[in-house]
């Protein structure tokens, strides 16, 4: 074993340590990027510049994903303008007659909203129409609280079906078309989700049931947005409703991302005499969407119409930038241009903050893995790169057990390490990567088992089961202490997990 490789490895530990210390894994990755092109070429110009190498590699690899989440969140940013985005929602909170219809409505359109829409910015909307609906009917808010955390912090997020950014990132390390991942991902995450939704609401919500209503709800939520976004932890009630005396509220998180959504504030810019306009976006933005999704399975699944791997991201990017201008244009249409602009530019500056973090993570990662490393090492264009991560797996191959099942967990528990940073994402080309490792061994394809790693990192750290994620939102959100929230998820979440992983295996 190499010196470069020693250090690779040294470094890799050190990023897993960082995170299991809940400690943010930027400069660890770079000194250890630093660190392993030193011992490789010997030149610390040349380690310098691999830095910034790793980072410009990363980021051509990964920057569709920054400009999907720039373009859905400056099309909400748009719909908020004209509030259509509370529109688009309030009709659900009519379905809503007692506390386990709205257990089970709260799951499924948090679920499809968070699909195409992201948890965060859809939980912003389900909070400040849906929550307040669900908690006067009778759902307590410990209740709404886990089923927010799983449906839409856990099973949506976790297989990414239709933007398909988490399936690209963990394809990027595994070498294997992203839509294989995201299939598999999909089934792994639904069986996660439902498991973990039935466990909780016997083992939590319905001792907790309530049929009295909750003083001073408004049964189709109110019109103010609550305050918070992205992630910092809400500052208030949520809007519509008072938490009960004895509900301790949630701390502020200061590790998560701190910054509002963009178009909350009100700066006197939003336009609320157009209710016409208002409506028709209202089903026209969402029509759109249902559109889009039934030709991205047709594309998959059948030979009706043409269909690239990994086309999803562009496809909701591209419908989210037509939808943004659309709605800018007609309801602004004196000064289109500029807001066009101002929505956009918005929704990139959130995409770095939520994401940025990733590149020089994954940068690292990279250095490992010979389609890449080259180009860091500054490496000519007909040389191969080094492979310290394969190389690493392979020496210790011998030592694990041929058995698929063994395989299968130890990715489940390497993807829930790497999960622990509270993001869930940055460490998936990691995980990706010994995947495609482990999998010749293992007699399992090398989808199959990133798909599992990259459950266990989302509902670990996306996320359900750590309280420094955002999962500090929906507990903000429900005025719920997060730690009280993450203890009566740890049990569903876990059991969810190992017997989807156990499928997996058997499925696949």
């Amino acid at each position: 074993m190499g010196a470069a490789q020693i250090v690779f490895l040294v470094g890799l530990a050190s990023l897993i340590v960082a995170m299991a210390l809940r400690k943010n894994v930027m400069i660890p990755a770079v000194l250890a990027t630093f660190a392993t092109a030193l011992a490789y070429s010997g030149s610390v110009p040349n380690a310098i510049m691999s830095v910034f190498r790793a980072t410009i590699t990363s980021g051509t690899a990964l920057f569709e994903i920054f400009i999907v989440i720039a373009a859905v969140t400056s099309m909400l940013a748009a719909m908020r303008a004209i509030g259509s985005d509370e529109v688009m929602v309030r009709p659900v909170s009519r379905w809503m007659v007692n506390g386990r219809v709205a257990y089970i409505v709260l799951f499924v359109f948090t679920y499809f909203l968070s699909l195409f829409f992201w948890p965060t910015p859809a939980l912003a909307l389900i909070g400040a129409v849906l929550l307040p609906a669900a908690i006067k009917v009778g759902l307590p808010p410990l209740g709404a609280a886990v089923v927010l955390a799983i449906s839409g912090q856990g099973m949506s997020i976790a297989s990414d079906y239709v933007i398909g950014l988490a399936p690209s990132i963990s394809a990027s390390g595994a070498g294997v078309p992203a839509d294989d991942i995201a299939d598999r991902a999909l089934v792994i995450s639904l069986i996660v989700g439902i498991t973990a939704a039935v466990l909780a609401y016997f083992l939590t919500v319905r001792r907790r049931m309530r049929t009295d209503a909750v003083p001073g709800t408004d049964p189709i939520g109110g019109t103010g947005h609550p305050p918070g976004g992205v992630g910092g932890t809400p500052a208030g009630p949520a809007a519509g409703f008072a938490p009960s005396p004895d509900v301790a509220v949630s701390p502020t998180a200061t590790d998560v991302l701190d910054e509002e959504l963009p178009g909350f504030e009100d700066d006197g810019t939003r336009i609320t005499d157009r209710p016409t306009l208002t409506r028709a976006w209202a089903i026209g933005v969402p029509a759109a969407f249902v559109a889009v999704l039934v030709y991205m399975l047709v594309g998959r699944f059948t030979d009706l119409v043409p269909w690239e791997d990994g086309a999803g991201a562009s496809l909701v990017g591209g419908t989210a930038i037509i939808l943004m201008a659309l709605v800018t244009v007609t309801s602004r249409r004196s000064d289109a241009l500029e807001f066009c602009a101002t929505h956009f530019i918005d929704g990139l500056s959130y995409a770095f903050k939520a994401m940025g973090i990733i590149l020089p993570v994954a940068g690292f990662v990279y250095i490992g893995i010979p389609d890449y490393s080259g180009a860091i090492l500054g490496l000519d264009d007909d040389t191969t790169g080094p492979a310290f991560l394969f190389d690493t797996v392979e020496r210790v191959q011998p030592y694990i057990p041929d058995n698929g099942v063994f395989v299968a967990l130890s990715m489940l528990f390497i993807g829930m390490a790497v999960g622990l940073d509270g993001s869930g994402w940055a460490g998936l080309p990691l995980t990706g990567g010994l995947a495609a490792a482990l999998a010749p061994q293992s007699g399992m394809d090398t989808a199959t088992l990133a798909a599992i790693a990259q459950n266990g990192a989302t509902w670990t750290g996306g996320g359900t089961l750590v309280i420094w994620s955002s999962l500090v939102v929906v507990a903000g959100f429900c005025r719920i202490p997060v730690a009280e929230l993450v203890r009566h998820l740890v049990v569903p979440v876990m059991a969810g997990l190992l017997l989807a992983t156990g499928a997996a295996v058997v499925i696949w």
